[in-house]
């Protein structure tokens, strides 16, 4: 062999076991993670989820055939606040301070200072962390008559001094960028907050009534109610198009305000689904708004290497008309009973998908899953352990995703409904401690029917799933068995493995006295 061939020979070899060596040095990207939250769309809306529905959702079953449908996903809570706080901490809602019902557009910061959320988390991660939309768990407001209402109040009608940015908001929870509105779109006032500053003084005045209805309130000139969706979608793809080509990985919580009351579709879209009801059309909307975000991903090239997750924060509300619809053959809450703040399944029980085309195959999954499981799932991935404060009833669902994963899966569930009320779902079964819905559906709490109805109730979802059979007479031990349990989970301040935790405001309260004959 001549020294020039040898010569060749040893660089090659060379070549060889750099390449190699750069390779193992060289660590694999985290994924960008986007979380997409509708606002009271129902588990029957989305038509990948629902044989009979009579609206046509293109997109999101676009991303449920290239992702994980999951069909056992539920909800923290029955309505909007509490589900956000679940989703940003990892923590059932009710171990905030809001025991039961909604904060309003003048109420101040549900979470803690020395809260850990999910934006927090991944910001020390090396994350990029953008809220773009509803944030609806409090800020703090500079009012100027402090005294003469009580700004948690939903039609609370406070002055306030605009020109100070907000305290305790989104950008001191975790989030780098942030955009959006305080309460809900039906809720004063209607002004854009970016980055804790408001875009605009309001100097006007609006209200609306009807499926289009919104609380008087005052109202900035760069505020339309009816093109709030197409804005934080705007908002959202310019982040997206943005960031797209750093190094940097970023996280975008979008928690969308429709299909909400205002039901405002916009022109582009009134009459589309052919319910003749505009409900139909502003959930098409939000179909929309996914294949938009859908669409950013794919012309950025990052589609593989994104985590996207579309849910919504609890089921269907009634101002939707379900007889109306009913009479169209499409019912939000599909196959289950209650919709929207009820402790019902048609409650909590929402469409969840999740999609990641590198590393996550099609499938369906019927795993457990609680809107509070973003924040250890996304941990597991990132394989960096949770301390014992962090994401205390947060699991990951890793696994079911088909990647390997050595946490324990979620194999029970705590709900509740806008009253406070409690169930507890283990395996086929669920308790629910309390007569009637807990909600808006018949038999509310104050009607008068609830005095003849048992004090507690017990279902078999696995042959029951309508929740028509109480069986709470017929097994009581097991009745027993899940209120000890439930117990435990609240006074533990935990439902996960580690050490005990505080639940914030009164260990005990009244919707809780049911538990405190404890063994």
């Amino acid at each position: 062999m001549n020294k020039i061939a040898l010569l060749l020979i040893i660089l090659v070899v060379i070549g060889c076991n750099t390449s190699k060596k750069a390779n193992v040095n060289t660590p694999e990207r985290s994924p960008n993670i986007i979380f997409i939250l509708a606002d009271d769309l129902g588990y029957g809306d989305v038509s990948s989820y629902n044989e009979n529905s009579k609206i046509t959702t293109v997109n999101i079953d676009k991303l449920a055939s290239e992702g994980v449908m999951f069909t056992d996903a539920h909800t923290s809570s029955a309505v909007c606040t509490p589900t956000r706080y679940g989703i940003l901490t990892g923590r059932y809602n009710w171990r905030s301070t809001l025991k039961k019902g909604v904060l309003g557009g003048y109420s101040k910061a549900l979470i803690t200072p020395n809260r850990t959320t999910i934006g927090k988390f991944l910001k020390n991660e090396g994350y990029r962390t953008a809220y773009i939309g509803k944030w609806h768990l409090g800020w703090d407001w500079t009012f100027v008559d402090k005294d003469s209402m009580d700004q948690a109040k939903l039609n609370a009608k406070p002055k306030i001094d605009y020109s100070i940015p907000v305290k305790n908001g989104p950008n001191t929870r975790g989030f780098d960028y942030s955009y959006g509105f305080n309460g809900s779109l039906d809720m004063a006032p209607y002004v854009w907050v970016e980055n804790a500053k408001a875009t605009m003084v309001p100097t006007k005045v609006t209200q609306n009534t009807g499926q289009a209805m919104w609380r008087k309130g005052p109202t900035s000139n760069d505020f339309d109610h009816e093109q709030v969706l197409p804005d934080i979608t705007k908002k959202t793809v310019s982040f997206i198009n943005g960031h797209a080509k750093n190094n940097q990985p970023f996280f975008v919580y979008m928690p969308l305000p429709a299909p909400h009351t205002p039901i405002l579709p916009t022109e582009e879209f009134k009459g589309k689904s052919g319910l003749e009801n505009p409900y139909g059309d502003f959930v098409i909307m939000v179909d929309w708004v996914v294949g938009e975000i859908m669409k950013s991903l794919e012309e950025q090239g990052i589609a593989d290497n994104t985590l996207l997750i579309f849910t919504s924060d609890n089921g269907c509300s009634n101002q939707a008309d379900y007889e109306q619809l009913a009479t169209k053959g499409h019912d939000p809450s599909y196959i289950f009973r209650g919709h929207k703040a009820d402790i019902f399944e048609g409650g909590h029980r929402v469409p969840y998908v999740v999609r990641w085309p590198s590393k996550v195959k099609p499938s369906k999954s019927n795993q457990l899953v609680c809107t509070t499981d973003l924040f250890a799932t996304v941990a597991d991935m990132l394989n960096v352990p949770l301390k014992n404060n962090f994401a205390e009833d947060s699991y990951s669902f890793l696994s079911a995703l088909g990647i390997k994963s050595s946490l324990p899966k979620r194999e029970s569930i705590v709900h509740h409904s806008i009253n406070g009320s409690f169930a507890y779902r283990k395996g086929d079964y669920k308790a629910i401690f309390c007569p009637g819905s807990g909600g808006w559906s018949f038999p509310r709490p104050n009607d008068k029917a609830i005095n003849s109805l048992p004090k507690f109730q017990l279902y078999n979802l696995g042959n029951d799933i309508g929740e028509e059979h109480n069986l709470q007479d017929k097994q009581p031990e097991l009745l027993e068995l899940y209120r000890k349990e439930l117990s435990q989970i609240v006074s533990n301040g935990r439902s996960t493995e580690g050490e005990k935790q505080k639940n914030d405001g009164p260990e005990m309260w009244p919707e809780l006295s049911w538990m405190n004959d404890e063994e």
